[in-house]
């Protein structure tokens, strides 16, 4: 009982501890998370050890009868540290088994077992596409097992109640789909590790579904828009002086022509994609489809589509991530957008060109913090040039 109350004291303390971090270093994939489970448990009731204190008892079991699936459910909160790792927290009831037998001389045993009690979990997940992860938890868990005996006949149970709490390990994995920024859903197997009060230790095995509910998550940035360039026409030439006698016919010289007019867009990289990925989001493709709108009917040349990056990570993976990014959105103007694939050109500019300064986003380590201040130079531009 002393190490159940001890843990049920740490978890919203270690909780507090993140949320107080959190809030120095507040970014898009920081959250508060609630939620519930509901879902089956599996038990192995061993048939061969109840059978055997029987046998030392002076009983002969004839026949044996178990429960070993139970109804389980979990209430959970937890805080989203950054968009890989969490910590969550939660009370859990691993439900009810059992098992009846008869014995000779004549007389029956029943027992069952209930376990509940708190956990505390390390959460990581790997985003798969835009709307799947893959989740993978490990955790430290409190679980309280009650135990039942009662006999009838020949059977006489000296400890009818027994009880026992122990600290233990617990670990799982599964899928997430994410149905909107406050609205979750996980698919999870988690296998405990317990004491069933009477001295043997085992496993529970729990398939559960899960609904969970972001608090506060703050929306996916816009797209940003850089205004096109003015073109500014040069001062008309100045005319020649008057002459005297009478000058000869002047020829004028053909006006110098015009530089081609130039037109320049500029996307965020996390409009367009998902973290570390090339393919698009459904709001990237948005986006573009109101880019291709604004530019039909309009005549050009060639559209030069250049992809950036921030500094973090190394040069050579930067280069190849932003120039796969550039071609991902040239292959959406060829074939969504209907423009001419010879026209269009694609550059992977990595972390060469970057828009924010090294003293107004200061270090090295990719923190929260830096990576929302170096945002401005993840991106991908898109020049239209000769437009007539």
């Amino acid at each position: 009982m002393t190490s159940l109350h001890t843990l049920s004291r740490l978890v919203p303390a270690c909780l507090a501890l993140f949320g107080a971090g959190a809030a120095l270093a507040q970014d898009s994939s920081s959250y508060y998370y609630g939620g519930l489970s509901l879902g089956e448990s599996r038990a192995k009731i061993d048939q061969e050890r109840i059978a055997a204190g029987l046998l030392g008892a002076g009983l002969t079991p004839s026949g044996f009868q178990r429960d070993q699936r139970g109804a389980a459910y979990r209430v959970f909160g937890g805080y989203q540290l950054d968009r890989h790792v969490a910590l969550e927290a939660g009370y859990f009831d691993l439900g009810q088994f059992g098992f009846d037998t008869s014995t000779t001389p004549p007389g029956t045993l029943h027992g069952d077992i209930k376990l509940r009690g708190l956990n505390l979990d390390l959460v990581g997940t790997l985003p798969l596409t835009e709307h799947w992860s893959a989740l993978a938890r490990v955790g430290a868990q409190m679980a309280r097992a009650k135990d039942r005996f009662s006999g009838t006949g020949a059977v006489a149970v000296l400890n009818p109640n027994p009880s026992k709490s122990e600290l233990n390990y617990k670990f799982g994995g599964g899928l997430q789909y994410e149905f909107s920024r406050s609205f979750l859903m996980r698919v999870e197997a988690e296998r405990y590790r317990v004491n069933d009060a009477v001295g043997n230790h085992g496993g529970i095995n729990v398939a559960l579904l899960s609904l969970v509910f972001p608090l506060g998550r703050s929306e996916a940035p816009a797209p940003r828009y850089a205004a096109a360039p003015s073109y500014v026409a040069p001062p008309p030439a100045p005319e020649p002086p008057p002459m005297v006698q009478a000058p000869p016919p002047v020829v004028q010289p053909a006006p110098a022509p015009l530089p081609p007019a130039r037109r320049r867009v500029s996307f965020s990289a996390e409009s367009l994609f998902g973290f570390d990925s090339s393919a698009l989001k459904p709001d990237g493709r948005a986006a573009l489809d109101k880019f291709t709108a604004d530019a039909r009917g309009a005549q050009f040349d060639t559209i030069n589509v250049e992809g950036h990056t921030d500094r973090l990570g190394t040069t050579a993976y930067n280069q190849r991530l932003s120039l796969r990014r550039a071609e991902a959105v040239k292959d959406y103007l060829v074939t969504t957008g209907g423009f001419a694939a010879a026209k269009v050109n694609t550059f992977g500019k990595g972390e060469t060109a970057p828009v924010t300064r090294p003293e107004d986003c200061k270090g090295s380590r990719p923190t929260p913090k830096l990576v929302a201040c170096l945002q401005p130079d993840r991106r991908v531009d898109i020049e239209l040039t000769g437009m007539r």
